[in-house]
């Protein structure tokens, strides 16, 4: 009965998403309020019964008899029910109605909440109907098998497990960033406050799709056993094309909300982050093409996904299309200045992801004209990586730049420093790791972003030394983490990319492997049982600096699924990672396996700048959340008028 429950509970969902719709573009109010609580309240209690069917195994229910198993941990039954298209869409229902009840708890009560409450709930209606129609995971199965098939043994990771809710978090609250813009934009008020209200929500969507994007390139890293952790890959290309338009919004919404500019172009960018979105969603579940991360449907919910992306595109343009003339044009500035900066900050990000774009979708044209056409890491090296490294150039200059009007000379003075000891340094890097004249560029673009950010920090710091460093505004320092990540993250790509080695060996029991400084020496294998697969355990001692370790790379055999798994082991230095894979015995030498090892230098600079980057984006939401805390207690200490809100609701001092 939970699965019927859960089906109620989701049809009732239904009824309250498109009863907020309505009265989201009509008389909004306490109704409105209480109206897209219960639709996230219904939602949530949907999904509730999907895994407790999953982690109870009924195996009755169609998405728990084809990915859950008995012989699973819990924690991948909890997982199993968004590892799959169906379960995957209800989680997808319960962000989007999710960001709806928060904007009703949070928003300021007026006639631009009341009419992103709106948008909201048409897009939660729509995302709902498509569920519990054309892709419900509580549909009954009959008669019931004795077991399941089991989550596919590649997304059995704790890493994966996490790694959709983050990457939906960002993913689905472009969905709310658009409701927002749709609200301005129906409202005919695209102005400072509106860039006020809407910089929170793209903060948050945007560092929880920073975090979600790196949760899936650092399990590509470790559990594919290939060693790469970007492959861009259409459905990796899919996320990281609203998180580059994410990133351009959240700096044009800057100018928009200090100086009133950019207000068309900061409204379509929210347009088309929402749009790539859409996009993204049709490329992993619509069985247009292959890869590891994409859900396989059938054709005909792929033609259901395209009608509603083509429906939401159309309209969300056509609204833009009708209003954007209207808005009004911001104060001049000169292009030497803080607003210039971010202009040509927006053109690049902006640029960046049309090539994206332009990579991911040209090979499935061509396929559907019969023609072969493989795009790849060599077209996004030459298209993409330039251009943002001249983007990054310019970030430390910008950072510095006044609004309306800046000199260049004060900006040179302060970072010749910066400049020459990042070209120093990178000269440097050359001669040490003597790889590939690539790592010149990579290191000079990513060490000169610290630096010049440092440098500005410690302008902001001044003579106050540690006491005036902690009492810098939460603003500052997010926005310092943010870029000091970007440069960070430029530097490991970079080095990881042109210094990585690998070998493999073909080693018998007792033999030995000699690779830059270490010893590797295989002393066989041995067999293990996990909770569902078996497993092939090598045995290998490690000797480094005269200290020997052992490590047990593995080759598993979930039998359910029939299907093996490489298990890396992986051994972390200052300098990198020693990187250690079990492969296949040889066919003519029975007890001869091979072993490949390869190191990635500075691998963590990737995985800890990217962490610094949503970090970065956190403080900055939590410098606002804090602002708006101090307005809310100035207003309760002002007396006694009280103000309300469309539809009698206290008007309170929220975003």
């Amino acid at each position: 009965m939970i699965a019927e429950l859960g089906h109620l509970l989701a049809f009732l969902a239904l009824a309250s998403a498109a009863s907020q719709s309505l009265l989201g573009f009509t008389t909004g109010g306490v109704a409105l309020r209480r109206l897209s609580i219960a639709t996230g309240v219904l939602t949530f209690a949907a999904f509730l019964c999907l895994i407790y069917a999953f982690v109870t195994l009924d195996f009755s229910v169609w998405a728990v008899a084809h990915y859950a198993s008995s012989l699973q941990p819990i924690i991948y039954r909890v997982a199993a029910a968004w590892g799959n298209h169906e379960g995957s869409m209800l989680l997808w229902c319960l962000i989007m109605s999710g960001y709806g009840a928060a904007a009703a708890i949070f928003m300021r009560a007026d006639v631009l909440r009341d009419r992103a409450l709106g948008v909201q709930g048409l897009l939660t209606t729509a995302s709902l109907v498509y569920l519990l129609f054309a892709s419900s995971p509580f549909a009954r199965l009959f008669p019931a098998p004795l077991d399941g098939g089991g989550l596919n043994p590649l997304l059995q990771d704790p890493t994966v497990a996490l790694h959709p809710p983050m990457l939906y978090l960002g993913y689905v609250g472009m969905s709310f960033v658009f409701s927002i813009a749709a609200a301005g934009l129906i409202n005919g008020k695209i102005d400072r406050e509106w860039a006020k209200r809407t910089r929170p929500w793209v903060l948050v969507a945007w560092s929880a799709l920073t975090i979600g994007i790196a949760l899936g390139a650092i399990w590509a890293y470790y559990e594919l056993g290939w060693g790469g952790w970007w492959f861009w890959d259409p459905v990796e290309n899919a996320s990281f094309m609203p998180w580059l338009v994410g990133a351009a919004l959240i700096h044009s919404l800057i100018v928009t909300e200090k100086r009133g500019g950019m207000a068309a172009w900061t409204v379509f960018l929210a347009v088309l982050a929402f749009c790539l979105s859409m996009l993204g969603t049709f490329l992993v579940r619509s069985g247009v093409m292959t890869s590891v991360h994409a859900f396989a449907v059938d054709p005909k919910r792929g033609l259901i996904l395209l009608a509603g992306l083509t429906i939401a595109g159309a309209s969300a343009l056509a609204l833009y299309a009708w209003r954007a003339p209207k808005l009004m044009a911001g104060p001049e500035f000169d292009p030497v200045s803080r607003e210039g900066a971010l202009v040509l900050n927006n053109l690049f990000l902006s640029v960046g992801a049309a090539l994206v774009l332009i990579g991911t979708v040209t090979p499935m044209f061509a396929q559907a004209l019969n023609i072969s056409i493989s795009i790849g890491e060599p077209y996004f090296q030459l298209t993409f990586a330039p251009m943002m490294a001249v983007l990054l150039l310019f970030l430390p200059l910008a950072q510095q730049a006044t609004w309306r009007r800046a000199e260049i000379s004060p900006l040179v003075r302060r970072l010749w420093p910066a400049a020459l000891i990042a070209l120093v340094a990178s000269v440097a890097a050359y001669f040490v790791v003597g790889k590939s004249i690539w790592i010149v560029p990579g290191v000079l673009v990513g060490l000169w972003v610290v630096l010049g950010v440092g440098t500005d920090f410690a302008k902001r710091v001044g003579p106050g030394g540690l006491g005036r460093v902690f009492r810098l505004p939460l603003s500052v320092w997010g926005m310092t983490l943010a870029h000091i990540g970007i440069g960070l993250f430029v530097i490991g790509a970079t080095t990881e990319t042109v210094a990585r080695q690998e070998r493999t060996f073909a080693l018998g029991p007792g033999q030995s492997a000699h690779m830059f400084n270490w010893d590797f020496r295989f002393d066989g294998v041995s067999d293990g049982d996990g909770p569902n697969y078996y497993a092939t355990r090598a045995n290998i001692s490690i000797t480094h600096d005269g200290k020997t370790t052992i490590i047990h790379p593995e080759k598993r055999f979930y039998s359910v699924a029939s299907t093996s798994t490489t298990e890396v082991s992986i051994r972390k230095t200052l300098e990198g990672d020693v990187y250690v894979a079990l492969g296949d015995t040889l066919r003519d030498e029975p007890g001869v396996w091979r072993i490949r090892i390869a190191k990635h230098p500075l691998i963590d600079w990737v995985w800890g700048g990217a962490l610094l980057i949503a970090l970065g984006g956190f403080m900055s939401l939590a410098s606002r959340i804090r602002r708006r805390e101090r307005v809310t207690e100035a207003a309760a200490e002002t007396p006694p008028a009280v103000a309300t809100g469309d539809g009698g609701e206290p008007a309170g001092a929220t975003a």
